[in-house]
């Protein structure tokens, strides 16, 4: 079960239901099902203390994912997002901020299918990938 919770901030994300399934329309294309698995919308201050408290990172980031599986092909667990740095990114990319949640949605849900994004091949796989499912998404609704 995919559920939506916020920590600090009062974002609500719009088409609920239809965000769901297409995530798990998306992870079942990669082989995967999903379990429990948790979004935290939340601000920058949140995320970063995240950073600190867990991974010994100080910096601010847009997305932070725990991944809490442990069978092979079940995807559970909690991903962090900064709603704050969300909003940032898609004024600097000239994107709309939902487009660029979906892509932090997505981003968050790849690397609990494996991929990384921690070497440019890596990051280029995971940008294609970002695209892939987000033109899925286009072809499915309407914003």
């Amino acid at each position: 079960m995919i559920r939506f919770f916020n920590e600090d901030t009062p974002y609500k994300l719009p088409q609920k239901q239809a965000t769901r399934q297409w995530l798990k329309q998306q992870a079942e294309a990669e082989g995967f099902r999903i379990g429990d698995l948790n979004y935290i919308f939340c601000s920058d201050e949140h995320v970063l203390q995240v950073n600190r408290d867990y991974l010994d990172h100080d910096y601010y980031t847009d997305i932070i994912t725990f991944d809490q599986s442990e069978e092979e092909d079940l995807l559970e667990g909690d991903i962090f997002i900064s709603v704050d740095r969300v909003v940032d990114n898609a004024a600097q990319l000239g994107v709309a901020p939902i487009q660029e949640m979906r892509r932090v949605l997505a981003h968050g849900l790849l690397h609990l299918c494996g991929f990384g994004d921690k070497t440019p091949e890596e990051e280029q796989a995971m940008r294609a990938k970002e695209n892939e499912w987000l033109a899925v998404w286009k072809d499915r609704n309407a914003d």
